[in-house]
């Protein structure tokens, strides 16, 4: 729509505002709510539009270019049925700590509080799962609402931030108001905090670290690094952070989260001075809230949290931070212990450990998973991106596939199902040149396993493994564990992976035994397409340790005693 003088359009100013905050990308599922913000992206440089197929892989693709760039990933959706499908997205930034910003098109000004057609009130919606939730109801106020939107997104704790956009609204003519980008307001730890922070590590006897969460960036975790090496400090990654450190080094300890090696919850459980960086010490990180105690830890707790809120939440710290990662890796990078550890060895011990729990073991059917994850690691780049979802085949990439570049793992913490497609397909939009990977299981993929169609539309040439065991694993897990032989809802009838995946235009293929996986991948990653395998894997093969029968014999032994 043209607009006369220095009057634009509500749609219009929307648009120049993501301009003006440095965005590049938009993944949307186009509705008539929002028509006069699509029309001004028509006109908009440097705005890469993503049409998706659902509006949960859609704030997905968001949340995954929020992890990777940290800037804000901007998602468009229209009212109702749009937004509702795109609050999956919004739970995960809202845990994982990205930042984000959903905009919602929404019923007109003149229909609110009427249950008009699709009408949802956002602000008690979202209010749970958002850092902010508004509405705009003046078109002159939205360099004001877009700004503070940037702003708080990445502020402190990153997070997403949800704007209603009422499609009356968006028509509405407005002057133009110059407003500059966006500033990420920065905290540095106190020169007090360092020093009793140094003094707390130089007098321990068995410490470690773990680090995860959001507000980190490639120079953090080469700085985090560097201070561990030098304090000879065992580092743990929280859960689904395992590229925050490059598992190679000798002072990488293992995965903190579910199905946690048993040396290193010992580790954890042991320590007696705990620096946490970035994480939340959430239930997954923490065994269930077993590995400290809580509100008093066993543990000395130095908590370096971005979020106030957090800090003495669930444990009181016996130091609390509270500072982005980057920050804090910037001014310990340089740290040295005042005197010689007093655990000097213990990182490498730390390390040999992981790599043993590392090491490919057998499992149940003809298709070795520890093998194939091993084996791949083998054949990719190191900047190569790996997407998961949330099910047990997770569990193969967790302990069997290293990573050593930060953002080389694009994967939920709050364990939703359908994240590894359709982010992998923001990967991909971001980063042509790089190779991405995503690994599905048969429940999970069928999620949002309609963006692979995405991908085919934009010539993003991802690889989708998925790894189909009839059954929705983790679930049957959990029942042959505290309801032994009385399983119900969990298997699944599939359709054909391979041939959907012909069907979408992408290249498929089928793997019923460890020796057929390289060299399919090979030919998908030949093929000049988006691709797709499907590992038919024996149900047995539920986790890393125990097969399913395993579980079911435990739990009925465990029930006649």
């Amino acid at each position: 729509m043209a607009s006369g003088g220095n009057l634009r359009t509500g749609g219009q100013l929307v648009v120049d505002a993501l301009q003006r905050h440095g965005a590049d990308h938009v993944f949307c599922v186009p509705g008539e709510s929002y028509l006069a913000v699509l029309d001004a992206l028509y006109d908009a440089d440097g705005i890469q539009v993503t049409t998706c197929r659902q509006e949960g892989g859609a704030a997905m693709m968001a949340d995954a270019y929020g992890k990777l760039t940290g800037r804000p990933g901007i998602c468009m959706v229209t009212r109702g049925p749009g937004a509702t499908n795109a609050s999956a997205g919004v739970h995960i930034a809202f845990q994982d700590s990205t930042p984000m910003i959903l905009l919602i098109g929404q019923v007109g000004r003149d229909m609110i509080e009427r249950e008009a057609f699709q009408e949802i009130d956002y602000r008690r919606m979202f209010g749970q799962m958002a850092k902010w939730v508004a509405q705009i109801d003046d078109a002159e106020r939205i360099p004001e609402f877009m700004s503070r939107a940037f702003h708080t997104a990445t502020a402190g704790r990153p997070g997403p931030v949800v704007l209603a956009l009422p499609e009356d609204m968006l028509r509405d003519l407005a002057p133009v108001r110059t407003v500059e980008m966006f500033q990420r307001a920065t905290a540095a730890p106190s020169p007090a905090d360092l020093e009793k922070l140094q003094e707390l590590l130089s007098s321990a006897r068995q410490p470690m670290a773990i680090i995860g969460g959001g507000g980190w960036t490639a120079e953090a975790a080469s700085e985090f690094q560097h201070f561990a090496d030098a304090f000879d400090l065992p580092v743990g990654a929280s859960f689904r952070s395992q590229d925050y450190f490059d598992n190679a080094h000798r002072c990488y300890a293992g995965h903190v989260g579910i199905g946690i090696a048993a040396s290193l919850a010992e580790r954890v459980r042991e320590a007696d001075v705990l620096l946490v960086v970035g994480a939340r010490l959430g239930e997954a990180t923490t065994s269930g809230y077993t590995l400290l105690d809580s509100p008093e830890p066993r543990q000395k707790l130095i908590h370096v949290y971005p979020g106030l809120e957090e800090l003495g939440r669930v444990y009181r710290p016996t130091l609390g931070i509270p500072v982005r990662p980057d920050a804090f890796a910037a001014a310990v990078a340089d740290m040295k212990p005042k005197v010689p550890p007093a655990w000097r060895g213990a990182a490498d011990s730390a390390h040999a450990a992981y790599r043993e729990s590392a090491t490919p073991v057998a499992v149940p059917g003809a298709v070795q998973m520890p093998e194939v994850v091993a084996g791949l690691r083998k054949n990719l780049p190191e900047d190569a991106i790996v997407c998961t979802g949330a099910g047990n085949y997770a569990i193969w990439v967790n302990r069997f596939f290293p990573f050593h570049r930060y953002r080389t793992l694009l994967a939920p913490t709050s364990g939703s199902m359908g994240y590894g497609t359709p982010a992998a397909v923001a990967a991909k939009r971001l980063y042509p040149g790089r190779t991405v990977v995503a690994f599905a299981g048969d429940g999970c993929f069928l999620m949002n396993g309609q963006e692979l169609a995405t991908a085919v539309q934009y010539d993003l040439r991802i690889i989708v493994i998925v790894v189909n065991n009839g059954m929705y694993g983790t679930i049957r897990m959990h029942q042959e564990r505290d309801y032994p032989t009385r399983t119900v809802a969990t298997e699944l009838v599939n359709p054909d992976f391979a041939a959907l995946a012909r069907a979408y235009g992408a290249h498929g293929e089928t793997v019923e035994r460890t020796e057929e996986f390289a060299p399919a991948f090979e030919r998908a990653k030949e093929s000049g397409r988006a691709a797709l395998i499907e590992i038919r894997l024996d149900p047995e093969a539920i986790t890393a340790d125990r097969s399913l029968t395993d579980i079911r014999e435990a739990a009925l032994a465990k029930a006649k005693r």
